[in-house]
């Protein structure tokens, strides 16, 4: 569609109108400028008249006067004024009026100069007749110019209006209408709605600005559709972020509560594959060359399916993998803190068992110390008396029933002493850290300094399995078997074994290939038998003694994995 300028329209309205109110005007002082002679003419005419009548009293008194009289009413015959009557403006009755008065006047100036009174007289009324004829076609033509103007100035005026009016008409339907939609278009954008229409005019001018603010509409439809979808993705960014600090803060609450344990673990991983809609999940606990721990959320895992790995370490220290296996993509943040917080909770559970062990240690060399300064003294300043009293005797009150009685009451006494030092050297034993295989290989070693035996450690259970104060029973137990083994079973080979059995009990073997279970038998009531069976009732457990396929001894103990005792 061409578009118009519209400056250029209402610089043609306004043009119009002053050329309009020009031309009024202009028409208005020409039609004065004419109109300044009518009442100069009128007035001539009317001193015609009078001129006709002095002239006729000249006459009849035969002055010599009579052509100075007629020289004037000559002169105010062809007088300006009156000789305008035969301009080309003026109407034709008033040429010819005027024209009749001449020809009359020629008449009258005839029996004028005869001094024909008697004619002059008898003419005179009907010559003054004809000059009020011409003045009366005077006053009807000055009326006529002012009924002129006038109606000229009213259709003027009327056009002028009605230009003014079609200029306001025009401005309202093609400027104020377009800019009151414009405004409208304006206030709604204010407000955030941008789905708005904006006219299209046929002028260059709102044409531009339409453009123009159609343009900004649509750069700022785009610029708050943007930062609007920004602002939903960062909500449900935050919002997503927030269910995840709070499932992680959930799940660390959950494994800091109490004593971390499988079961603790698994309800945790659980919560993961319900909250991820996981498919498969799983944690493996591997530290060192331990045995891997292998805690899964779901009763059977798939052998052929790919599976993401994430590692659970904390500081550089690898504690295990998390394995995942998911039909979508997998949220790496979120199962990466998981790991640290698994991690975490592991480092936080070792630290605490640790601390736990440290404080038993500590306990138990206590114990130990006040044992050896007090019962250890005792039984040593028995042992001197006894061997003082044998020397006191004389022979006739030694009798082989007292000598029998003195030798029996000092090997008890040895015996006490000896099982002493070996309570002391249970209770010395260090725990360096939360892990029972270090342990167990830190104590053995003693052992080994002590015997020719081969000493062989098999140990196959996950680091997390046990409790701290499980780790001192167990290594109080284990050490009592093998000394027994070592003093006496008469074996070549002596055999530690630490794995969960069939039923997810901890199952601890001591084996050895020597003389058989007879000599236990035979010490039924020994000491540190019965300590082993109180130990193992405080681990909830029990320890049996059999015969194994080497033909030697086998001493199995079997409890269930970090279980409290009220004896610890």
């Amino acid at each position: 569609m061409k578009r118009g300028s519209l400056t250029a329209s209402i610089f043609w309205l306004m043009l119009l109108l002053i050329l309009l109110s020009s031309g009024l005007a202009t028409f208005a002082i020409i039609s004065l400028s004419y109109s300044l002679g009518d009442a100069k003419a009128i007035n001539a005419s009317g001193s015609l008249r009078m001129q006709s009548y002095r002239l006729l009293f000249y006459a009849n008194a035969g002055s010599h006067q009579v052509e100075t009289k007629i020289q004037e009413f000559e002169t105010t015959l062809h007088s300006d004024a009156l000789t305008r009557s035969m301009d080309w403006s003026s109407p034709k009755a008033l040429k010819q009026q005027y024209q009749l008065v001449i020809r009359k006047w020629q008449v009258m100036k005839t029996y004028a100069q005869q001094e024909n009174s008697r004619d002059y007289a008898a003419s005179v009324k009907d010559f003054v007749d004809t000059i009020d004829m011409l003045v009366s076609e005077m006053e009807h033509h000055a009326a006529f110019k002012l009924r002129l103007l006038v109606l000229s100035q009213i259709i003027g005026l009327g056009l002028m209006l009605v230009i003014a009016f079609i200029t306001v008409r025009f401005m309202r339907r093609k400027v104020a209408v377009p800019l009151r939609q414009m405004m409208e278009s304006a206030n709604t954008i204010a407000k955030g709605d941008f789905n708005v229409t904006l006219p299209d005019t046929e002028y260059v001018e709102l044409s531009a600005l339409s453009e123009a603010l159609h343009y900004t509409v649509k750069e700022l439809a785009a610029l708050y559709g943007g930062l609007e979808s920004q602002v939903q993705e960062k909500t449900l960014a935050l919002t997503k972020a927030n269910n995840e600090l709070t499932f992680l803060y959930d799940n660390l609450i959950m494994l800091n509560s109490g004593t971390l344990n499988t079961d603790l673990m698994r309800k945790s991983l659980i919560k993961l594959r319900n909250y991820e809609k996981l498919c498969h999940v799983r944690l493996i606990i591997q530290q060192d060359d331990e045995e891997m721990d292998i805690i899964s959320a779901d009763d059977e895992w798939p052998q052929n399916q790919p599976a993401t790995h994430f590692e659970v370490k904390f500081e550089g220290k690898r504690l295990g993998y998390l394995e995942v296996i998911s039909p979508r993509a997998l949220n790496a943040v979120l199962f990466e803190n998981f790991a640290i917080m698994l991690a975490r909770s592991i480092i936080i559970h070792n630290a605490s068992e640790e601390r736990q062990q440290l404080a038993l240690l500590e306990e138990r060399a206590v114990i130990a110390r006040e044992l050896h300064d007090s019962l250890g003294q005792l039984l040593s300043f028995l042992k001197i008396q006894i061997s003082l009293l044998r020397k006191s005797l004389n022979a006739s009150c030694r009798t082989d029933k007292v000598d029998k009685q003195l030798n029996e009451l000092n090997d008890g006494v040895s015996t006490a002493y000896l099982q002493l030092r070996e309570l002391l050297s249970t209770f010395r034993l260090t725990v360096k850290e939360p892990n029972l295989r270090n342990a167990l290989e830190a104590m053995l070693e003693q052992l080994k300094s002590q015997t020719s035996t081969r000493i062989v450690l098999d140990y196959k259970l996950p680091s997390q399995l046990l409790a701290a104060h499980q780790h001192i029973h167990i290594l109080q137990l284990t050490r009592e078997a093998t000394l027994n083994a070592i003093k006496h079973a008469n074996a070549s080979q002596i055999k530690v074994s630490c794995e969960r059995n069939a039923d997810n009990m901890v199952q601890i073997e001591i084996s050895d290939d020597g003389i058989g279970i007879n000599h236990l038998k035979e010490r039924d009531q020994h000491f540190g038998i019965g300590i082993m069976h109180e130990r193992a009732s405080r681990l909830s457990g029990e320890v049996s003694f059999s015969s194994n396929h080497a033909g030697g001894t086998s001493v199995t103990l079997i409890f269930p994995p970090q279980l409290e005792s009220d004896n610890d």
